[in-house]
C-alpha cells in the first residue's frame, strides 16, 4: 500500500487550495521562482503557520498564479534540482532543524504541471533554516523573532498538543476509513460488538478521537487512529519509520544478522502477532527451580511482553527516523525506544511512570495489552526473580531508553554489577510489597540454601557498600537485619 498521494487526490488538493479567497498563512502559491534558500525559509514559515492555525500540513505550490489563483504550469522540477552537487531536498533537510516531514509531489492538471510541497507542521518547538525561525504574517513571510506574541502563541500550543492528536492523514473518505484501519480489531480488542453499519463504526472511531471529521470533507485519522490501528503502517507517509523492528543475531554481538522483520500492522492490531513472532525467535533454556528442572523459554514471557508494550506507550514519536526495536542475541535481548526515560532509570520499579502519550496508554490498557498503571515494571522484576536470572538492566544510552533482560546465569557466574543490581531490585520490589529485603528473602531469590547465608551476607555487604541499599535499622542485631532501598531511607547515599 503506497503512502504516494493519486493524481486525483493531487489534483483534488489543488483545485482545493485554488478555491481560497487569497493566500493563507499556510498557503503559498509561486510559479517559477525557486530559489533553494527561500522555499528552505518557507518550509520553516509555513510548518510553524500551520501549528499556530491547527493545520495538519502547509502547502507551498507551484505553477499557481498569486494573483488569481489562476494554473499556469511551471518549469521548476524538484526531481532535478541541485544546489552545487547536492540534489535539493536532501541540502534542504540538512539545513532544517528538526527535520520534518516535507514531500514534493508534480501533477499534471488541465493540461498544464503543477508542483506541490507538503509540509508537517511544527511540533515541539519552532521549525528553523540554517539557523533562522520564519512565521508567516497574512502572506509574507517574516522571521519568527520579530513577532513575540506569536512566538508565545506557538509555544503554548507545542505546550498542550500531544502527539496522538496530530493528524496522520487528510481528507479521508468513508470507505477508505474503514480500508486504512482495522477496525473490527478495536472492537474485538475492546470486547465490543462490531457496529451494524458503516455509519455506527465511523461514530465508535471518532468518539474515541482515532478519526475526527475534516473541514475539507471526508475524514482526518489522528496520529492515535493510525499508530494503533493501522493496517499497514506504511500507509502513513509520517508514521512509516515507528513500526517496530525485531531483529535476531548470531551469539552476543551485532555482526551476524540471523532474522531482521519490520512490523506492518499498527500497534494494538499487530501486538498479539508481534509478541508470537518474538517468543519464537526465543530459544528455550534450562532452569533449576526449587526441586523443578525444566525446559521454559530464556525470558519470561509476561516480562517480554510488558517491555515491549512499554517501549511502544512512552516512546517520543516525536524523535524522527527512530522507532522501537527488540534486538535479539544468544545471552539477552535488548527492548529500545527513541526518547529519553521520563522516570530515573533506577526508580522505574516503584515510581508510577509518566507518559508523553498518555491518550495511547490509556486505550492499550483498555484493550488489556499493557498492565495498570505504575504495575508493568514490577512484574518485570518478579517474573525475572521467579526464573532466577540476572536481574534487568534498565538505561538511557542518549536519547534513547532500553530494558535489557539476560539469560540464566549461575550465581557464581554474576559480576558484581549484576549482584548489586539484583540486590537493589529485590530490594526495591519487596517494599512496594510493603515488605523489606532480609537474608531470607534474598535467599530465596537466589536459591540459597540456608547453609549458605553467609554468602548472601556477603551480597548484601556489597549493596550497602554500593549505596543502592541501607539497614532499615542500622541498631538491629546482625540476623534481624533488614533492608530499604536508598530512596526508601531519605538517605543520601551514592547511587548505583
Amino acid at each position: 500500500m503506497s503512502t504516494e498521494p493519486s493524481a486525483h487526490y493531487l489534483a483534488s488538493l489543488v483545485r482545493e487550495l485554488c478555491a481560497l479567497p487569497r493566500e493563507a498563512e499556510w498557503v503559498e502559491f509561486k510559479v517559477d521562482r525557486a530559489e533553494p534558500k527561500e522555499i528552505g525559509e518557507y518550509i520553516s514559515a509555513l510548518a510553524n503557520a500551520a501549528a499556530l492555525v491547527g493545520k495538519a500540513f502547509a502547502y507551498l505550490v507551484w505553477g499557481v498564479r498569486d494573483d488569481d489563483h489562476a494554473l499556469i504550469g511551471t518549469t521548476f522540477d524538484p526531481a532535478t534540482a541541485k544546489v552545487g552537487n547536492e540534489e535539493l531536498e536532501s541540502w534542504l533537510l540538512r539545513l532544517l532543524e528538526p527535520k520534518i516531514d516535507f514531500r514534493f509531489f508534480s501533477v499534471e492538471i488541465e493540461g498544464v504541471r503543477v508542483v506541490v510541497l507538503e509540509i508537517a507542521r511544527s511540533a515541539r518547538r519552532p521549525v528553523r533554516f540554517s539557523g533562522e525561525e520564519f512565521i508567516r504574517v497574512g502572506t509574507y513571510k517574516k522571521k519568527l523573532k520579530d513577532f513575540p506574541e506569536k512566538e508565545r502563541a506557538l509555544w503554548r500550543i507545542f505546550d498542550r498538543t500531544p502527539f496522538e492528536e496530530g493528524i496522520a492523514r487528510e481528507r479521508v473518505a468513508d470507505d477508505e476509513v474503514l480500508r486504512l484501519l482495522d477496525y473490527q480489531a478495536y472492537f474485538d480488542l475492546l470486547e465490543q460488538p462490531l457496529p451494524p453499519n458503516r455509519d455506527a463504526i465511523l461514530a465508535a472511531l471518532a468518539d474515541e478521537r482515532l478519526i475526527q471529521k475534516s473541514p475539507a470533507g471526508g475524514w482526518d485519522i489522528t496520529n492515535l487512529g493510525a499508530i494503533l490501528l493501522a493496517k499497514r503502517l506504511d500507509a502513513f507517509h509520517t508514521l512509516r519509520r515507528k513500526a517496530i523492528r525485531v531483529v535476531q543475531y548470531r551469539g552476543a554481538g551485532r555482526t551476524e544478522t540471523l532474522k531482521e522483520q519490520g512490523g506492518v500492522k499498527g500497534y494494538a492490531a499487530g501486538f498479539e502477532g508481534l509478541i508470537t513472532f518474538v517468543n519464537g525467535l526465543i530459544p528455550a533454556n534450562e532452569v533449576i527451580g526449587q526441586a523443578l528442572r525444566t525446559s521454559v523459554p530464556m525470558f519470561p514471557e509476561l516480562a517480554v511482553r510488558e517491555l515491549v508494550a512499554n517501549a511502544l506507550i512512552h516512546q517520543d514519536f516525536f524523535v524522527r527516523g527512530a522507532g522501537p526495536m527488540v534486538e535479539i542475541f544468544e545471552d539477552r535481548i535488548e527492548i529500545t525506544n527513541p526518547g529519553e526515560p521520563l522516570v530515573d532509570t533506577r526508580r522505574f520499579l516503584d515510581t508510577p511512570p509518566r507518559s508523553r502519550n498518555e491518550a495511547l496508554a490509556s486505550l492499550l490498557r483498555r484493550m488489556g495489552i499493557c498492565e495498570e498503571r505504575g504495575s508493568g515494571i514490577d512484574k518485570v522484576v518478579s517474573e525475572v526473580e521467579l526464573y532466577q536470572l540476572p536481574a534487568p538492566l534498565f538505561e538511557n544510552p542518549e536519547g534513547f531508553t532500553r530494558a535489557v533482560l539476560f539469560a540464566h546465569k549461575e550465581l557464581k557466574d554474576m559480576d558484581k554489577e549484576d549482584r548489586v543490581r539484583a540486590c537493589y531490585l529485590h530490594a526495591c520490589l519487596q517494599y512496594v510489597m510493603r515488605k523489606e529485603m532480609t537474608n531470607t528473602t534474598l535467599r530465596a531469590r537466589f536459591g540459597v540454601e540456608e547453609h549458605n547465608r553467609a554468602l548472601v551476607s556477603r551480597l548484601i555487604r556489597e549493596a550497602v557498600e554500593a549505596g543502592v541499599i541501607v539497614p532499615a535499622d542500622p541498631n538491629a542485631a546482625p540476623k534481624l537485619m533488614r533492608y530499604l532501598p536508598y530512596w526508601a531511607a531519605g538517605g543520601t547515599q551514592n547511587r548505583p
